[in-house]
């Protein structure tokens, strides 16, 4: 292995007015693509040379990650945009991958508008279905084709809410709870792609060129490197709890066992962290931060200090507290 760490008839008519921040490559990658061809052509065990032949397999491979249920892009995006085919490894040799960033603020613009639009009409589409009538979804996306045009896919999208609905509905699920589960799951599934950065694109289409090669080459970002080396190494310097996403909040899911917040115990599964703060540096808000931007300022050196402000899942939860943790190393042995 080669780890290279550098409703029928429905319409959505009126669609409501929305600004997506298009990204541009990151310029500093420019070396890293150069580099990148350098040792997969020079170093991986079958001596690849990245060529037209391999950019078709990375185009189709680049499109499947971005949109692999065929949800978004329309047939007519595939084909306009399919005249980047075979520009993947020039692209790569040549260190500009702006092709890649036309792709995906392409989906970007797709996602945006269409997610936005559902939210706007989710409400009076789930109060309007009718469950009684006899429907097919097709959920195999090997065999889905690309809806040829947005009246097509409007109805698509309409069979899978459909499909969501009435699988909640069949678990007991109120009409009312329906639909704000499904509001709030498409809110966030927005707000995840706003924080996607230049250098998550730029991973995307890397490792669209090592799968075309063979399925056991990955690039990794350095953050993603770093994340892969912590569980190799099932070792970390920072204050030993397991954080995720809960709506807009970082909410500590465990606490490691013998690690500085479990011996410290001030901090609780279910607690909500709502700032971070250096020793001697002021707090910084991280509601709605993407997650790993939040584990990054509360990792750091061993025996320095980190101050979480969390609100606490027990006792008074409308106030908050501050902890002091100092950092140590952490050893992963549940994950051995």
């Amino acid at each position: 292995r080669l780890l290279l760490c550098l409703l029928t008839g429905y319409t959505f008519a009126s669609t409501p007015a929305f600004a997506y921040q298009e990204l541009q490559p990151p310029h500093e990658y420019d070396k890293v693509s150069k580099e990148l061809v350098e040792m997969l052509e020079g170093i991986h065990y079958n001596r690849p040379h990245i060529d037209d032949a391999i950019s078709a397999k990375a185009f189709d491979y680049y499109i499947d990650a971005l949109d692999p249920s065929k949800s978004f892009f329309l047939k007519s995006d595939i084909d306009k945009l399919s005249q980047y085919r075979n520009s993947f490894d020039d692209a790569l040799r040549n260190g500009d991958t702006t092709v890649a960033y036309t792709i995906y603020n392409t989906y970007l613009m797709r996602l945006e508008k269409r997610l936005l639009s559902l939210q706007d009409h989710l409400p009076e589409m789930i109060k309007g279905f009718n469950y009684e009538i006899d429907e097919t979804l097709n959920a195999d996306p090997d065999t889905q084709k690309w809806a040829t045009t947005e009246t097509e896919l409007d109805d698509y999208w309409r069979k899978r809410l459909k499909n969501r609905a009435l699988t909640m509905k069949l678990n007991g699920e109120s009409e009312e709870k329906i639909i704000s589960t499904l509001e709030r799951r498409y809110k966030n599934q927005i707000k995840q792609v706003d924080q996607t950065n230049a250098v998550d694109v730029y991973q995307i289409f890397a490792n669209s060129i090592t799968a075309a090669l063979d399925p056991h080459t990955s690039y990794f970002a350095p953050r993603a490197s770093e994340a892969f080396n912590i569980n190799m190494s099932l070792s970390l310097e920072g204050i030993g709890a397991v954080l995720q996403m809960d709506d807009d909040y970082t909410k500590v899911v465990r606490l490691v066992p013998g690690g500085p917040a479990a011996t410290q115990s001030d901090l609780s599964p279910n607690d909500r962290i709502i700032a971070v703060g250096q020793e001697g540096k002021p707090m910084i808000d991280v509601i709605g931060m993407r997650l790993d931007d939040v584990v990054d300022m509360i990792r750091g050196e061993r025996d320095t200090t980190v101050i979480l402000e969390v609100t606490p899942s027990k006792g008074d939860t409308q106030t908050s507290k501050r902890i002091s943790i100092v950092r140590k190393k952490v050893k992963l042995e549940d994950q051995s």
